[in-house]
C-alpha cells in the first residue's frame, strides 16, 4: 500500500497587536518549517493581526492596510518555500459590516487558495465581528483537511458534517492566552477537542497562542484520540508531525458510527419481541 503522510508544522507564539512583530515571528516559523520538510505551517487564531477584544479593544483606527501589507509579504515567501499555511488573521469587510476572524489557506504558490470564517463567535466575539457561512476543504498528499476556529468545538455537529465529507485532518486554531492563570480552559479545551478527534476519527493539528498566561499549549491529536505530542504551555515553539492515513488505531465506533448519523440510537434490533424487556417496572 503506498504511504499517504503530510508533515504538519503547529506553531505557536505570544500573538500581540504589533502586526510586524507577529509578522516576523510567522515569517521565521516558516523558514524553520521549510528545513524541517513541513508540507503546511499551521498557526493560531488571529496570529497575524492579533485577537480584538485581548490585545486591543476595539477596530477604531486599526491599520487595514498594514494587515494587507505583512499578509502579501506572507505569502510570499510561502511561494518562495513552496509551503501551504494555514494563517490566522482578521479580514476586513466593507463598512457597516464587522470583520471576519479568519483563516487564510495559502498554497505553496504563494496564493489564497481559501478563507475560513469562524462560524460560531462567542458573544463577546459577536460584538466586534462577523461569524462565517462555509466550510473549507483541500488536499495535499491525498490528505483531506479543513480548517476551524477555536468556539466552533462546542459544537460536535460541525465535526459530524466534516465525517460525511470524508475529511482525515482538521486545522483548528485557538487564542485561549493572555489570562490570569489556569482557567476552565485548562481542564476542557484540549480535552474536548481530543472527543471531537476520536468520535470521528479525524487526525488534528490544534495551534494556540503561548502568550502568558495560556492554559494550554499547541498539541497534535491521533484519530483514536490520544495527544501525540505537545508543546511548552507559555513559550514560543514548533512542532513536526506526520499524518499517515495507512496507520491503524483503536476505534470501537467504526461498525456504528455511520448508523447513529443516519439516525438510530442504538445498536439492537429496533423492536425487541419480549415481554421482560418492555416490562420496565419489573424485576
Amino acid at each position: 500500500m503506498p504511504t499517504v503522510i503530510l508533515k504538519v508544522a503547529t506553531c505557536q507564539f505570544a500573538v500581540g497587536r504589533d502586526i510586524r512583530r507577529n509578522a516576523r515571528q510567522i515569517c521565521e516559523f516558516l523558514r524553520k518549517a521549510s528545513k524541517a520538510d513541513a508540507n503546511i505551517v499551521h498557526f493560531s487564531e488571529c496570529a497575524l493581526s492579533g485577537y480584538v477584544g485581548t490585545d486591543f479593544p476595539s477596530f477604531d483606527g486599526y491599520d487595514w492596510q498594514l494587515l494587507r501589507q505583512e499578509t502579501q509579504k506572507i505569502m510570499a515567501l510561502a511561494g518562495k518555500l513552496r509551503l501551504w499555511v494555514a494563517l490566522g488573521s482578521t479580514h476586513e469587510l466593507a463598512e457597516p459590516n464587522k470583520p471576519h476572524n479568519s483563516l487564510y489557506l495559502i498554497t505553496p504558490m504563494g496564493k489564497i487558495l481559501d478563507r475560513y470564517d469562524k462560524r460560531f463567535c462567542t458573544k463577546a466575539d459577536l460584538r466586534r465581528l462577523m461569524p462565517g457561512d462555509h466550510f473549507v476543504y483541500f488536499t495535499i498528499n491525498k490528505v483531506k483537511c479543513s480548517l476551524l476556529i477555536c468556539f466552533d468545538l462546542r459544537f460536535p455537529e460541525i465535526y459530524r458534517e466534516l465525517y460525511k465529507q470524508k475529511v482525515n485532518c482538521i486545522f483548528q486554531s485557538f487564542y485561549n492566552a493572555r489570562q490570569k492563570g489556569p482557567s476552565v480552559h485548562t481542564h476542557i479545551m484540549r480535552q474536548t477537542m481530543q472527543c471531537r478527534a476520536a468520535e470521528n476519527h479525524f487526525w488534528v493539528s490544534m495551534a494556540n497562542s503561548s502568550g502568558y498566561y495560556s492554559p494550554y499549549p499547541s498539541c497534535f491529536i491521533q484519530p483514536d484520540g490520544r495527544i501525540a505530542a505537545q508543546l511548552k504551555i507559555n513559550r514560543p515553539g514548533m512542532m513536526v508531525n506526520t499524518v499517515d492515513l495507512n496507520r491503524k488505531f483503536y476505534d470501537p465506533m467504526a461498525d456504528f458510527r455511520d448508523m447513529v448519523i443516519a439516525g438510530a440510537r442504538s445498536n439492537g434490533p429496533r423492536r425487541v419481541k419480549d415481554t421482560r424487556s418492555k416490562d420496565r417496572t419489573g424485576l
